[in-house]
């Protein structure tokens, strides 16, 4: 899949977000890169997303004038899952829904007891 279909299908995927979850994210870009460079993935573990920010639960008034938070979506690991493009759209979801939850100040022990590890 081409990267402006893989775009697509994110677009997509957040499109179809709950709108309480749209509505809550406040100064978050989500981004789509083709893999996790070596800054951003140091032990080289195939990331499907990453969420690099400060979590709402640990912000302070100083954090205001932060840059925005950022959801990375990674192209290549979630292709090479090698599923249907409806089957691709609810695995980005997934991946979109854990991130998202990390900007909330879920753990990842917590998403795990919920199914979003």
């Amino acid at each position: 899949m081409k990267r402006n279909e893989f775009e697509g299908v994110v677009r997509e995927a957040i499109d179809g977000l709950p709108d309480w979850v749209r509505d809550a994210l406040h100064n978050i870009d989500v981004m789509v890169m083709d893999d996790a460079d070596e800054e951003l993935d140091p032990e080289g573990g195939g990331l499907l997303g990453l969420y690099v920010g400060i979590p709402l639960t640990e912000r302070s008034v100083e954090d205001v004038a932060e840059l925005p938070d950022i959801v990375y979506i990674f192209r290549n690991p979630h292709l090479e899952m090698g599923l249907p493009r409806d089957e691709l759209l609810m695995e980005i979801r997934k991946t979109l829904l854990h991130e998202i939850a990390h900007y909330f100040g879920i753990d990842d022990d917590h998403l795990d007891e919920i199914g979003y590890a």
